[in-house]
């Protein structure tokens, strides 16, 4: 493989509405930066009420017919995307790598993860068969069937602006919905390509519209009657927010929030496949992935052995221009990132964790204005030190040393996230306890990165989601569809007059 094309934004980016590059009010706008750089690649404008109002007005409009559409259909149009998607995922994943600043590669890999979600879309023809039975009473059938919701809407991350939105979207218009995504407005770009792409395919206006924004566009669309639903993935205070802020104006929400992911490392782990999936799971994309692995929970010696080669390999990274193939580390997403996470290397010195390895101020050669900071390693982090509670969602690993497994469970279900958890073991009782036993609603053995395939869903336990259904999945299919139950009886059946008690089975 050749060098990739890197990809350059220039001119003011917008919303997509109707079918077309929607300009709205154009009020306000935001600096979207260029993280490797460190300076401004361009401006984004940000959605006022109105531009919502209009990409509601729109999509109410062209819902009806679509969800009137055979599912057989509409999969054909996620088809016939799925097929572009792939004739244009590097050009995604360029786009990626230029406003959020992970290496090529990984953003290869969530385009890739993004493309699994849409085959599983096309499948819906299958996924929507209702249940049946027939004669459930005296000439009574009952069948169950499930129908779209209307207008949804999903609110997604900077970490993911590919793959995060085909969690959502895909699933959403298979059912028959339309769909309104307000994507991160740190990088917008990809959203706009998908919204090209599906109108290549065929899907018709309205059905999917863009507004770019910040909490004006959300609020927007969190209390607009015509939406019906709302996805988010996000922080914790703003799940929580949306959460609430949704149900109180009647609406379905989902909403995944922050994560504090441990990997427990016992004694008679793999070290040497411990130490790569922490490297790579930890520093992978900067640390911002809601599944970083943040906590490494050494168990028993296992402390003392693993460690100094943590330290080593973390010195080590490869942390460069994420368009060099051979790069492991880019850039923070922009400026004010990189210093909350320094400030947080900072309060885990003064808490009097040992700082093995100190990412802060590192510099890229041709690049030293980028938005860059190096992998840091803590160890002795005890429990009650907030660079081991709160979300740091950087390249920081902090170490806690537990006597055995029963400490190690205890530590993870005490903490209040539950997104994902690892456990590095030989052996198989170990695993199957670990499984059982740990409140987290993701678990890899031998797996840093439990992340779900498209057709088991994604979603956290505790404050990691609010809502009660996962992402993606047969799980989204329910999300964005309602059920029906219909009783069914023809005239000439046997009747019994007016009937004033429950009915029942006769």
């Amino acid at each position: 493989m050749g060098a990739p094309k890197a990809y350059v934004q220039t001119g003011d980016i917008g919303h997509w509405i109707g079918g077309a590059a929607f300009g709205g009010s154009g009020a306000r706008k935001q600096t979207v930066w260029n993280p490797t750089q460190g300076t401004a690649a361009c401006q984004v404008l940000l959605a006022s009420v109105e531009d919502v109002n209009a990409a509601v007005a729109a999509a109410t409009a062209a819902q009806p017919a679509w969800g009137d559409t055979p599912p057989i259909r509409r999969a054909r149009v996620l088809n016939a995307f799925l097929g572009l998607l792939n004739e244009h995922k590097d050009r995604l994943a360029a786009m990626i790598t230029a406003e959020h600043g992970k290496v090529f590669t990984d953003a290869q890999g969530e385009v890739m993860r993004g493309i699994d979600i849409v085959e599983f879309a096309c499948g819906v023809p299958q996924l929507l068969k209702g249940d049946y039975t027939d004669q459930v009473s005296t000439g009574i059938d009952n069948w169950v069937l499930r129908q779209p919701l209307g207008v949804v809407a999903g609110v997604t991350p900077f970490n993911f602006p590919c793959m995060v939105p085909m969690w959502m979207f895909p699933l959403a218009l298979a059912c028959g919905n339309a769909f309104i995504l307000k994507p991160s407005e740190r990088d917008p770009s990809p959203s706009l390509l998908m919204a090209e792409l599906l109108k290549q395919a065929g899907l018709p206006d309205g059905v999917f519209s863009v507004v770019q924004g910040d909490k004006v566009a959300v609020d927007a669309l969190l209390t607009h009657p015509d939406v019906k639903a709302l996805s988010f993935v996000g922080s914790t205070p703003i799940a929580q927010y949306i959460y609430e802020t949704g149900a109180h104006h009647g609406k379905r929400v989902q909403a995944l929030g922050g994560a504090k992911n441990h990997m427990v490392v016992m004694p008679d782990a793999d070290l040497d496949q411990a130490v790569d999936a922490l490297i790579g799971s930890a520093y992978g994309s900067a640390g911002e992935r809601c599944m970083a692995i943040s906590v490494a929970v050494l168990v028993g010696d296992v402390a003392e052995r693993i460690v100094p080669r943590l330290a080593e390999r973390t010195r080590a990274l490869k942390i460069k221009n994420g368009m060099e193939l051979d790069a492991e580390m880019g850039p923070i997403v922009t400026r004010e990132a990189r210093e909350r996470i320094e400030k947080y290397i900072g309060i885990g010195v003064e808490e009097g964790a040992t700082l093995v390895v100190d990412g802060r101020g590192h510099k890229v050669p041709g690049f030293e204005q980028g938005f860059f900071t190096g992998g840091s390693l803590f160890d002795h982090v005890l429990p009650s030190m907030r660079i081991y509670k709160e979300e740091i969602f950087g390249p920081v690993l902090v170490c806690v040393r537990v006597a055995d497994l029963a400490q190690a469970l205890a530590l993870v279900n005490a903490h209040e996230f539950g997104n994902g958890v690892a456990c590095f073991t030989s052996d198989g009782g170990v695993a199957r306890e670990f499984a059982r036993r740990v409140q987290v609603g993701m678990v890899g053995i031998n797996v840093p990165i439990p992340v779900p395939m498209a057709w088991h869903g994604f979603g956290g336990w505790k404050k990691s989601l609010f809502g009660d259904t996962h992402a993606y999945g047969e799980e989204g299919v329910r999300f964005y569809t309602k059920q029906k139950s219909v009783m069914q009886r023809w005239s000439g059946s046997i009747g019994r007059g007016a009937e004033f008690a429950m009915p029942t089975v006769r």
